[in-house]
C-alpha cells in the first residue's frame, strides 16, 4: 500500500498567510514525480501554530527518488538561497520531501519541521 509523509511546520502567525502564499506558488512542483499520488497543505484551526504538508507515494522508494531528484534539488537550493543569511535550517533529515512553502519571498516562513511518515494500512472513501 501507499505511504504517507507528513512534513509539520511550525509557523509563526504573522507568518501564516506567506506560508499559504508560497505553497499557492508551488504548483506543479512534484504532482509529476513518478509514484505521487496526492498533497495537501492542512492549516491549523486552533490552539496549535502547526501547518501540515500532507503528501502521498504510491512507495517509499518512490518519496526517496523525489527527494533525490533534480527538482527536488532545484526547489530546496533556491529556498536556501532565497533564505539566505536568515537560516533557512533545512537539512535532508528536517522537511524532506515537501519544501517548508519557500521561494517567493525573504527568509523562511517556518521556524522548525519535522517529518512524520506512515504507511497506508486502511483507505475508504465515500460511496458512490
Amino acid at each position: 500500500m501507499s505511504v504517507v509523509k507528513i512534513n509539520v511546520l511550525t509557523v509563526p502567525a504573522e507568518m501564516r498567510e506567506e506560508l499559504e502564499r508560497r505553497f499557492s506558488n508551488r504548483a506543479g512542483m512534484v504532482e509529476s514525480a513518478d509514484g505521487f499520488e496526492w498533497f495537501e497543505l492542512l492549516r491549523p484551526m486552533e490552539g496549535t501554530d502547526r501547518y501540515m504538508v500532507y503528501t502521498r507515494w504510491r512507495s517509499e522508494e518512490d518519496f526517496t527518488r523525489w527527494t533525490e531528484s533534480q527538482a527536488f534539488q532545484r526547489g530546496h537550493a533556491q529556498a536556501a538561497a532565497e533564505a539566505g543569511a536568515q537560516g533557512h535550517g533545512h537539512g535532508q533529515a528536517q522537511g524532506q520531501g515537501h519544501g517548508h512553502g519557500h521561494g517567493h519571498g525573504q527568509g523562511p516562513a517556518a521556524s522548525g519541521s519535522e517529518i512524520w511518515s506512515f504507511e497506508v494500512v486502511q483507505s475508504t472513501g465515500p460511496k458512490a
